[in-house]
C-alpha cells in the first residue's frame, strides 16, 4: 500500500514545480527586455574578441619571433626598420560559445537585499552575453537545450529553450563534448558539493575548450545577516536545521565559504579558466565587461606558447 505522505509529498513537489514554471514565464518578457538594455550598454564600445588567425582583414604587425617560418615575415614592412615583421591578419571564423545558466531550486533564492533573484540575474546576463557575442560574429549554444547559433534572436531562442525545458533542473552543465577552439561559461551559485564541481570543469576542460566559472550570489549568502533562532531550509531536498543563536554561526560560515571558493579557483587556475564571483546588488554590465574581456585571451596565449616555446607545450600561463 502506497504511503500516503509520499503521495502528499510528491503532490507537494509537483505543485511547487508548476507555480516556479509559470513565475518564469511571467518573468521572462521582463527579463528580456533588461538584457538586452544591458548588452546595449556595452555593445557600441565593442567590436568582437579580435585576434590573430585565418581572415582576410589585416590586424597588425608584431615583431617576428626567433623560430618561426622566414616565411613568415612582411619584408616591405621590414624594409622601412631595423627588425623584421610579421603582418597578421584578423581571425574571422566563428566561434562556438557555450552559455550554461543555472536553473536549479537554490537559484530561485533572493533576500531583502536585493529585487532580482539569483536565477533571474543569471538569465539576463546570459541573454545579454549572448546579444554581445552574435553581434561580434560568434555562435552560441546552451548545453542540453540549444545547439549553436548565430541568429540575431538569440535571445527569444534562449528564452523559448529555457521555458519549454521539462528535464530536471540541473545544478551543473550536463556531460557534453565541445570543441577545442570553444569557450565555456558556467553561470550558478556552485553550492553543489566541490567534488562534483571539480568533476565538471575537469571533464570539459579535458575536451580542450576553454571556460569562465561565474559565482553568482546573494549578498546575504556571504555577509550571513542572521541572528536569533532561525531555521535554514535547503532548497534541493536535503532538509532544514535551526540555529538558536544565528549569529554565532556567522565566523564558521565565512568560513566555509572562502574555503568552498579557494577550492573552486585552485580548481579553474589548474585548467587554465578563469573565475569571477558576481552578487546580485551589483550591475549585471558590471560583469559583462570583465568577462568579455576575458574571453578568448586563455585561447590566443595558448597559441601563442605553443607556437614560440615548443618546450612549454600543454601548460598554460
Amino acid at each position: 500500500m502506497a504511503d500516503p505522505r509520499l503521495s502528499e509529498i510528491e503532490t507537494s513537489a509537483v505543485r511547487q514545480a508548476t507555480a516556479s514554471g509559470r513565475t518564469l514565464a511571467d518573468a521572462m518578457p521582463r527579463l528580456i527586455l533588461e538584457a538586452r538594455r544591458v548588452a546595449s550598454t556595452v555593445i557600441h564600445g565593442l567590436h568582437g574578441r579580435r585576434r590573430a588567425g585565418p581572415g582576410e582583414n589585416f590586424w597588425q604587425y608584431r615583431r617576428f619571433m626567433s623560430g618561426e617560418p622566414a616565411s613568415n615575415i612582411d619584408w616591405r614592412r621590414s624594409a622601412r626598420d631595423d627588425h623584421l615583421y610579421v603582418r597578421e591578419r584578423e581571425w574571422e571564423a566563428s566561434h562556438t560559445v557555450w552559455i550554461w545558466p543555472d536553473r536549479s531550486p537554490s537559484m530561485a533564492f533572493a533576500s531583502a537585499l536585493v529585487t532580482d533573484s539569483k536565477l533571474e540575474r543569471a538569465l539576463v546576463f546570459a541573454f545579454a552575453l549572448a546579444e554581445v557575442l552574435v553581434q561580434g560574429g560568434e555562435r552560441v549554444g546552451v548545453p542540453g537545450l540549444l545547439r549553436p547559433t548565430a541568429s540575431r534572436n538569440v535571445i527569444e531562442k534562449m528564452a523559448e529553450a529555457v521555458l519549454h525545458d521539462t528535464s530536471e533542473r540541473a545544478s551543473l552543465p550536463p556531460s557534453f563534448a565541445p570543441s577545442p577552439l570553444s569557450e565555456i561559461v558556467m553561470l550558478s551559485d556552485l553550492w553543489s558539493p566541490i567534488g562534483e564541481v571539480r568533476d565538471t570543469i575537469a571533464q570539459l576542460s579535458a575536451t580542450g575548450a576553454h571556460g569562465h566559472v561565474v559565482q553568482i550570489v546573494d549578498p546575504a549568502e556571504e555577509s550571513f545577516p542572521y541572528s536569533g533562532r532561525i531555521e535554514f531550509v535547503e532548497p534541493e531536498g536535503a532538509g532544514s536545521i535551526t540555529a538558536g543563536r544565528a549569529e554565532t554561526w556567522r565566523n564558521d560560515y565565512q568560513g566555509l565559504i572562502a574555503r568552498h571558493r579557494a577550492a573552486i579557483r585552485a580548481e579553474t587556475d589548474k585548467r587554465g579558466w578563469s573565475f569571477a564571483i558576481h552578487r546580485t546588488d551589483r550591475p549585471a554590465s558590471e560583469l559583462l565587461l570583465v568577462l568579455h574581456a576575458r574571453m578568448g585571451t586563455n585561447a590566443q596565449q595558448t597559441t601563442v606558447n605553443s607556437r614560440h616555446a615548443p618546450a612549454q607545450q600543454g601548460s598554460v600561463a
